[in-house]
């Protein structure tokens, strides 16, 4: 996942991901370093491009605001979102819908959910103006990709969504699968999306990671962050 998201990153782009970004904040370096020199990486603690000795757990750590070359507040952010500045949003959903729509704030009636979620934090603000929202999920599951959402927190530029087991790619407003990972296939993809899919017989497979992904990965990620996530879905 963490490759496939690289691997949408685009040379001279502004990225911004959030709290609880591990597999963004990886993704980001390894563009960076592989095929995206000048994308300019924003963070919560406010560093630009930060170079930290080794990375945080957290994506909101201080240590990201190590090795710098400049330093900005998250209204700077949101500030750079709203005059059309920003390229690239990274954000997460708990419930994702085939319009690329995401539920953050709860799970059953609203007004009495079963579940509460933590909500929203800045992603009603962000999808609808950074230029283009990538989401990501490490749990592909109808529970995840539902048909209705009980609660709309957030909707706007989605471009893609990842997943372990494929991509998204949102065209004319709704979600269509643009690759399944090698690991993955068809049968399991449709199985575990709540949502109608187009035919099947079109979807390519992701390229598996090069070597060179795979070698750069292990020295921006050596204590493996990323499971962290996995760890916790």
């Amino acid at each position: 996942m963490a490759v496939a998201l690289a691997r949408l990153l685009r040379d001279d782009e502004t990225v911004f991901f959030g709290v609880a970004s591990p597999l963004p904040m990886v993704a980001a370096l390894l563009a960076k370093r592989l095929h995206a020199p000048s994308l300019t990486i924003l963070t919560i603690p406010g560093g630009v491009d930060p170079r930290p000795a080794s990375l945080p757990l957290s994506t909101v750590d201080p240590l990201l605001l190590s090795g710098a070359v400049a330093r900005i507040t998250l209204a700077d952010v949101f500030d750079l979102s709203a005059r059309g500045r920003l390229d690239t949003a990274f954000l997460g959903g708990v419930q994702i819908d085939g319009q690329g729509r995401i539920n953050l704030s709860a799970i059953g009636d609203p007004r009495h959910p079963k579940v509460r979620l933590p909500g929203g934090a800045g992603s009603a603000a962000l999808m609808p103006t950074a230029r283009r929202t990538v989401l990501w999920r490490t749990r592909h599951d109808t529970r995840t990709f539902v048909a209705e959402l009980p609660f709309v927190t957030a909707a706007g530029n989605v471009d893609r969504v990842v997943t372990p087991l494929c991509v998204f790619q949102r065209i004319d407003g709704l979600l269509t699968v643009e690759s399944v990972h090698p690991f993955s296939t068809a049968d399991a993809v449709r199985a575990a999306t709540g949502f109608p899919l187009t035919d099947a017989a079109a979807w390519p497979s992701t390229p598996p990671p090069t070597p060179d992904e795979l070698a750069a990965l292990r020295e921006i990620d050596p204590a493996g962050r990323v499971a962290a996530e996995f760890a916790g879905r």
